[in-house]
């Protein structure tokens, strides 16, 4: 028995992790996506089981589609003095969001909102005072000159929830100029404060870097031997790279480990699932943390945790016959849906043929993250007409059962979605007034972005394949060997044939296409610029990775 990474495969980036007892729980970032912040349960570090969401109330998050990476960005969870908590910035609002269960299944409380702050990280001092620690020194991809503190802390008032006077510098990072010094997370043990970062950039330079201090406020003193944990070294082509943003944890027989992102790469360096949970085990040496001890790098198995209770939990069936009246736990929408985007009844789910379509609207460079002093856009909370779930293997197949009567500019289908620059769909929709059945592929130049405020996004759109369709139904799948994306259709799930083959899909990765999520699965209707109440009715989804 050994623990394989990762532990919680597909888009789950920034993970936070603690236990209470022998119980293990961790908590990811969701961007855009809805319900916001998975929350999974352990008790052996090896198998996990997803048990709710913290942020599931439409009313209570507002979220779009016109940037997937902004939304919920670096969720802390903690738990102190019999409550589970968890905050989380809203780059899509520029807010903090704090919300409380007695148990992390649910149900979570209505978010109290907070002062702004860049990844924000909770913290009990043994005197009860409660700190609110994040990247409020500075701003996201920039270098700072090196007396300018990146990460600061905050005192919080739990009554009134809000900062008591300024925040205090706590540290700079480990590099003299590192870009965005961020993710931080305070300790304390044997008498000493440990604050744990992320710096070096979310990409292929991430790395996780530590100080300590005797006040918990600072100042704090780097770690000779930072970084702790990073795959910067290391070339392209090693397997597993960009490891960072991490959270320690204990277990009850006085072991660490270390949680941290990390991407997979394959068919080249294409990083389509995004950001993973991984793990790794650590041992303390003259008064700090040494991860990985055996490598100091971050390995694809490890021997499993002595000392644990061993905890197996059943994976979501492979297929959705969509029987319920709730969506179950694998499935997101993309924005809040509160446009009333799907509906479930008659043991299918229906999507709607709203106005805006499957390409989520893009954003001119630059207007991402606002600079300080600076008003963010409003965001209005809606959804696309989009179901789905994360691709979480490098081959897999996903097939779906469809019933459509696209009306004009219609379409609905299937698709690979990475973010608002890259997707692979195959759709139903109408040509001169004829049904077909299309392949296409959607790729946005992002070089564009880089460097240049405000300048334009250059957009192609591929019709890889087009036949006629006559009939109302269609079984339609996605087929992938690797970087090999293949489409099948047929009118029942027993006549399937090839559509098309062949398509590369590194432009999936995040790396090419940019943003910080992971490729999603998952079913499409779309009025392409016309709202409509015409909808197309999935019977059921499967997905199987191989």
């Amino acid at each position: 028995m050994s623990i394989q990474n990762p532990i919680i495969p597909g888009f789950h980036p920034d993970p936070s992790i603690i236990r209470v007892g022998s119980d293990f729980y961790l908590a990811t970032s969701t961007f855009s996506y809805f319900p916001g912040i998975p929350i999974y349960h352990s008790r052996d570090l090896m198998h996990w089981e997803h048990i709710s969401y913290a942020l599931s109330n439409p009313a209570w998050l507002d979220l779009g589609p016109d940037s997937i990476s902004g939304g919920l960005f670096a969720p802390t969870l903690r738990y102190h003095d019999g409550v589970y908590y968890v905050i989380v910035a809203n780059m899509s609002t520029f807010t903090t969001l704090l919300t409380t269960a007695a148990d992390p299944r649910g149900p979570w409380s209505e978010p109290k909102k907070l002062p702004m702050t860049f990844d924000p990280d909770l913290f009990w001092d043994d005197d009860g005072k409660c700190y609110v620690a994040g990247s409020i020194m500075g701003g996201f991809g920039q270098k700072r000159p090196a007396d300018a503190p990146r990460i600061g802390a905050y005192e919080l008032d739990t009554e009134t929830w809000q900062f008591k006077g300024e925040a205090a510098g706590l540290w700079h990072a480990a590099l003299y100029d590192s870009i965005s010094p961020e993710a931080p997370h305070i300790y304390k043990k044997d008498g000493w404060y440990y604050l744990l970062i992320a710096e070096g950039g979310t990409e292929h330079f991430h790395a996780v870097t530590i100080a300590r201090s005797k006040a918990v406020l600072g100042p704090y003193g780097g770690y000779d031997g930072n970084p702790m944990l990073t795959h910067r070294h290391l070339p392209q082509n090693y397997p597993i790279c960009a490891t960072g943003h991490a959270d320690l944890v204990d277990t009850p027989n006085g072991d660490w480990y270390m949680v941290f992102l990390a991407s997979r790469t394959y068919g080249g360096y294409h990083k389509n699932m995004g950001r993973e949970t991984f793990i790794a085990p650590a041992v303390w040496e003259n008064g700090w943390p040494v991860v990985s001890p055996e490598t100091g790098r971050c390995e694809f198995s490890y021997p499993a945790p002595t000392g644990l209770e061993p905890c197996h939990f059943m994976p979501p069936l492979a297929r959705d016959d969509f029987e319920g009246d709730t969506l179950g736990l694998v499935w997101n929408t993309l924005g809040t849906p509160v446009n009333h985007v799907y509906r479930l009844a008659d043991s299918k789910l229906w999507l709607r043929a709203i106005a805006a379509p499957i390409r989520p609207v893009e954003r001119t460079a630059g207007s991402g993250f606002p600079g300080p002093g600076h008003t963010p856009k409003p965001v209005e909370p809606r959804a696309l007409s989009f179901v789905g779930r994360r691709q979480q293997h490098m081959s897999y197949s996903a097939t779906a059962k469809m019933t459509f009567i696209p009306q004009a500019n219609e379409t609905a289908g299937i698709v690979v979605l990475q973010n608002n620059h890259a997707n692979l769909r195959m759709e139903i929709g109408l040509e001169h007034g004829q049904r077909v059945l299309r392949v296409l592929k959607y790729v946005v130049d992002t070089h564009a972005q880089i460097g240049h405020h405000g300048a334009q996004i250059t957009a192609e759109e591929t019709v890889l394949a087009s036949i006629p369709w006559h009939s109302d139904t269609a079984v339609l799948r996605i087929w992938t060997v690797g970087q090999d994306h293949r489409f099948w259709a047929g009118v029942s799930e027993t006549a399937l044939n090839p559509v098309f083959e062949g398509v590369h899909g590194g432009f999936l990765g995040s790396e090419t296409s940019g943003g910080f999520v992971g490729a999603y699965v998952g079913m499409f209707c779309s009025g392409n610029g016309t709202e409509s109440t015409n909808e197309a009715a999935f019977d059921w989804f499967e997905y199987s990775g191989n």
